[in-house]
């Protein structure tokens, strides 16, 4: 699955189109870096995707290439590529409930979404008690201001999307997710009876890849959402990535269709679920990690 790599195809395709405009005007790279006064290596590895290049290249090389005009549509495409990247600091140095407000736009525009999760139960899914505890982790880890309760507030009023009749969920998770302890033992299984209760929404489908599934051709990967299949946002330990580049977005398609055939559905989800409210249920005093009983 791509995550920084994404950023470098993108950078390698603004290359090809610069390269593109300079050999339309018949200059050697070794001749638009005369004009624009850089080392011959520097077309060579924005060409190549192998550093970006600022507003301010684009400029001269386009000037380099008697072609200002071409600047503008070149620098939209760049400073696209550098918002694939955002550091978490970056998104959240307004609080959490900012953070929180600045993806409800493209929920409201979409249609489809198809979400995986390895770490944590999706947003839609999630009780307010188990939304606390993942946002005050958050904002305690990073240092953050405190608005908790105001971020929460705005993730349970998007949790509305799920009973829009216009929208669809696909939903796949790792069976670990259900052991994976977010607050006291009561918040795990009210937030577990949740999903028996979201799994039987008509907008909802949800599949569970179980413990034991066979992993040969499909890892664990990060968790990611994708939007009406143009659009993915990836879930990194430093920043989010968002990826609209067609050729990255079908491996990920690709690779949601792997998962999502690994999964379990309908009954035995369910089964898998009920087993998880067991297990909280029968050691609620246990401290650190729930987990099945070949674990305990």
């Amino acid at each position: 699955m791509p995550t920084s790599s994404s950023i470098r195809e993108a950078r390698l395709a603004l290359g090809q189109q610069l390269r593109a405009l300079r050999q339309q005007h018949g200059l050697t790279a070794r001749e638009l870096a005369r004009r624009c006064d850089w080392h011959e290596s520097k077309c060579s590895r924005i060409e190549n995707g192998h550093i970006a290049a600022s507003p301010k290249d684009i400029r001269a090389w386009t000037a380099a290439c008697g072609d200002q005009a071409a600047a503008a549509e070149l620098i939209d495409i760049a400073r696209g590529i550098d918002g694939m990247y955002v550091e978490w600091r970056a998104m959240e140095k307004a609080g959490l409930k900012r953070a929180q407000e600045s993806v409800l736009p493209l929920w409201d525009q979409t249609r489809l979404f198809k979400a995986y999760a390895q770490n944590l139960i999706p947003g839609p899914l999630q009780t307010r008690a188990y939304t606390r505890a993942v946002l005050a982790g958050i904002r305690e880890r990073r240092g953050l201001l405190d608005d908790v309760e105001a971020a929460v507030a705005t993730r349970m009023d998007k949790q509305k999307v799920l009973t829009e009749r216009s929208k669809r969920f696909e939903i796949v998770l790792e069976e670990s997710v259900l052991y994976r302890r977010v607050g006291p033992h009561e918040v795990m299984v009210e937030q577990l009876s949740r999903l028996l209760e979201a799994s039987v929404l008509a907008s909802v489908r949800l599949g569970i890849i179980p413990m034991g599934a066979d992993r040969g051709l499909m890892p664990p990967v990060e968790d990611f959402w994708v939007f009406d299949d143009r659009q993915v946002n990836v879930e990194l330990v430093s920043a989010y990535l968002t990826v609209k580049q067609r050729g990255e977005v079908e491996r990920y398609l690709d690779g949601f269709s792997r998962l999502n055939d690994l999964a379990h559905s309908g009954g035995p989800a369910l089964t898998l679920i009920a087993a998880a409210i067991a297990n909280y249920a029968r050691s609620p005093g246990t401290s650190g990690r729930a987990g099945p009983p070949s674990e305990q």
